[in-house]
């Protein structure tokens, strides 16, 4: 196998930008991402061809390989020849479970293009649909894979001619969704086209694929491939994958359709940098500079057990070297390179230098996390960074963990923090009343894998508490009053009121059209037009935090509150992450703060003070306007039989769920329901039981919405007593001095 050809091939490659690709697999789990990533690894020489499709060499976690999915993103870098001459084609093969979807989307930062792998008899699923909106999102250009062919053969026994009217309402599917999420100018240019070359059909477990321009060169098509399967014996198979073999299908298209780094940062940049397009770091990434200053953006940490921590990211600009300093942007601190390297799957081969345009891994930036962005030292005064990445889905299940073996606390704890290294979408706190270590997921099988990954690669077995669902808290209604809060010593006062956000609102800041550190100006003037805001209050606004909450600072002219302030807007986040009902985060508020009095020596106005105060004001608005709980709640892609609808309508109804929508193709039913993730936790069996195992469904986080009146004060008083406090309900009078 020539892979150290390969490697040095590779290196001498990368230099020419021209000649760079950076492509992600994105898919619905269980389409064939690691499949088809296999044949494309057979062919650059990695793994052995004969075990293509079988050895998922990118699933290289025995957790991957013993459930069947991915659950990290693998990074592999190939040579590939098209006309005789060589490419680099940087490939990352990313998750398609929903819980993992925050991975997709850290790929796709530093990704030029993606292939979308869709099976021909599932077709587009709800994750299909996600990734997608997150690869159009990140200005990342899609190319489209129908892949499972032979399915449509072998078991829905189309024959030739009834094949191409399914593969078709396919590809306009994905075309719907193209012109739905993707920016005005990319419409069009984006829209994936067979005739193009833009969409290749294939079997990646049988190796054998092709767009239809190749096609004809190849004189292959679909009778062709339907004589394949229909043969007697596997000869034609086979002579089919040597005649059309899908890593060059693939390769080829990607080549010809996926743009360089130079075209694409141009205007890609512009999409993912926060700051100004006209300093010398912009400059130089604008154009994908090999000799500019230094832009590496993070996307991933890994644990090497032998070497520490391993940082993942592109050059963005300038070329990364080993035993070079580098400043990291949001750790404010300056750290050396101790070991540059490409990737080849599992393993790392080392280099002297990556140049821009490139993905590499790095060793030495343990301060760093993924989403950081680490820069040439001299322009660490430059301002700007990388917007920050937006996760369609954030965490809301939580389980209680302790070591089986007590002397294994501390080890428990070092291995906790480091998987959370890995994994930003995994959240570790310690409930400091009980003592507990919780663990927060995007879902149970997140959790499961890992308390598997503890086990497997740090040896720890733990107990476990079953699962919780993670709430929000909100209002319904503006409070009736203003609220005082007093400092314990009583020389400082605040005067607050609360009201809820509307929902255009909420979503203009979960998207990240509006951020804190924006020209108040421009922020008034979006809020006022999208979101019915008085422009005079929007303008106002000085702190927006995690949970889409926002304070406005309404006052004027109090003496000494400017000094104050940040002390203030800490104590309004805190009360922000641990609300009144039942400690659970505060959602979708404005908190306007009307008027204050602020004692004139600071020794009288510490955060000690002014903590309490703001805290209480805010509490005792929250209980006057209608406090209520929010819940995650689940949106179900499933597709049935016909005669099972029924069957499946009952199961949601029992869950508290609804149906949303039932579309008729044929003999299978897609139905579309919301199910709240409480209600879930026992779903995928009881499916599997009501259909016979006929079922199959995808799953994401769909929203928050308020729980039953009904049922809100009994979750109330079972989280307070879980937490260990006063089993009633809180009133305004606890809040007031």
């Amino acid at each position: 196998m020539p892979r150290y050809k390969t490697a040095d091939q590779v290196l001498g490659l990368m230099k020419d930008r021209t000649r760079v690709r950076n492509i992600g697999i994105i898919a619905h789990v269980d389409h064939g991402k690691t499949t088809t990533s296999d044949t494309l690894l057979a062919a650059s020489g990695i793994i052995s061809p004969k075990v293509a499709g079988e050895a998922l060499a990118l699933d290289y976690l025995s957790v991957e390989q013993q459930r069947g999915i991915t659950v990290k993103a693998a990074n592999v870098s190939l040579y590939h020849e098209m006309d005789n001459k060589g490419y680099v084609i940087n490939l990352i093969d990313t998750p398609g479970h929903v819980d993992f979807s925050g991975r997709v989307t850290r790929s796709l930062r530093v990704l030029d293009g993606s292939i979308v792998v869709v099976d021909a008899v599932e077709g587009v699923m709800t994750q299909t649909e996600t990734v997608l909106r997150q690869s159009l999102e990140e200005r990342v250009r899609p190319i489209l894979f129908v892949n499972k062919i032979d399915r449509l053969i072998k078991e829905l026994k189309l024959g030739k001619d009834e094949m191409v009217p399914k593969l078709t309402s396919i590809i306009a599917e994905v075309n719907n969704m193209i012109s739905s999420y993707a920016e005005p100018e990319y419409k069009e240019k984006w829209t994936v086209d067979p005739a193009k070359g833009t969409v290749v059909f294939g079997s990646a477990k049988d190796k054998w694929g092709f767009s239809l321009p190749m096609a004809q060169k190849k004189g292959v098509n679909f009778k062709t491939v339907y004589d394949a399967y229909t043969a007697p014996d596997k000869s034609k198979l086979q002579e089919l994958a040597s005649v059309s073999p899908i890593h060059d299908a693939l390769l080829d298209t990607v080549i010809q359709f996926v743009p360089n780094p130079i075209e694409a940062q141009k205007y890609r940049i512009p999409k993912i940098w926060k700051g100004d397009l006209d300093n010398e770091i912009a400059k130089a990434m604008l154009n994908a500079d090999p000799n500019g200053p230094l832009v590496l953006m993070i996307t991933d940490m890994k644990v090497d057990p032998h070497a520490g921590l391993v940082a993942t990211g592109r050059v963005f600009s300038g070329t990364l070297r080993s035993g070079e300093e580098v400043w990291l942007v949001n750790a404010k601190s300056s750290q050396k390179t101790l070991q540059v390297s490409l990737y080849m799957g599992s393993t790392r081969e080392l280099a002297e230098e990556i140049p821009a345009g490139n993905i590499a891994g790095v060793l030495g930036l343990d301060k760093a996390r993924s989403g950081e962005t680490a820069i040439d030292p001299r322009f660490k005064d430059v301002q700007g960074s990388f917007e920050t990445l937006h996760y369609v889905s954030e965490p809301v299940v939580t389980i209680a963990i302790e070591p089986k073996n007590p002397k294994d606390l501390t080890k428990m704890i070092d291995s906790l923090r480091k998987l959370s290294i890995e994994d930003p979408n995994l959240v570790v706190k310690i409930n400091e009343e009980t003592g507990e270590y919780l663990l927060s997921g995007m879902g149970f099988l997140h959790l499961e894998v890992s308390l598997q990954l503890l086990r497997e690669n740090y040896g720890i077995d733990v107990q476990t508490s079953p699962p919780i669902v993670v709430y929000r808290e909100s209002i319904r209604e503006p409070s009736k009053r203003i609220f005082e809060g007093k400092s314990p010593n009583k020389h400082n006062k605040f005067y607050m009121s609360i009201a809820p956000l509307n929902d255009k609102s909420v979503e203009l800041i979960a998207n990240g059209t509006i951020k804190e550190d924006m020209d108040p100006k421009e922020m008034a003037k979006i809020l006022k037009e999208q979101a019915d805001w008085d422009y005079d209050e929007a303008k106002k606004i000085i702190a927006i935090d995690e949970n889409d909450n926002v304070f406005v600072d309404m006052t004027s002219g109090v003496q000494h509150l400017r000094e104050i302030m940040d002390t203030v807007l800490q104590g309004y986040r805190l009360a922000m992450k641990e609300g009144p009902l039942a400690r659970e985060p505060i959602r979708g508020t404005k908190v306007i703060l009307h008027d204050a009095t602020v004692h004139e020596d600071p020794a009288h106005r510490g955060p000690a003070q002014l903590f309490p105060a703001v805290r209480n004001a805010i509490f005792a608005a929250f209980l006057d306007a209608r406090p209520t709980l929010l819940e995650p709640i689940q949106k179900l892609d499933i597709r049935v039989p016909m005669d099972l609808i029924g069957n499946v309508t009952g199961v949601i109804t029992r869950k508290r769920g609804k149906v949303i929508n039932v579309v008729d193709s044929g003999s299978v039913a897609r139905i579309t329901a919301e199910v709240p993730v409480s209600e879930s936790y026992e779903m995928a069996s009881e499916l599997r039981g009501a259909t016979g195992g006929k079922a199959f469904w995808g799953t994401e986080f769909s929203r928050w919405a308020p729980v039953p009146d009904s049922l809100l004060q009994d979750i109330v008083l079972k989280i307070r007593e879980r937490k260990g406090m006063p089993k009633q309900m809180p009133k305004i009078e606890d809040f007031l001095s």
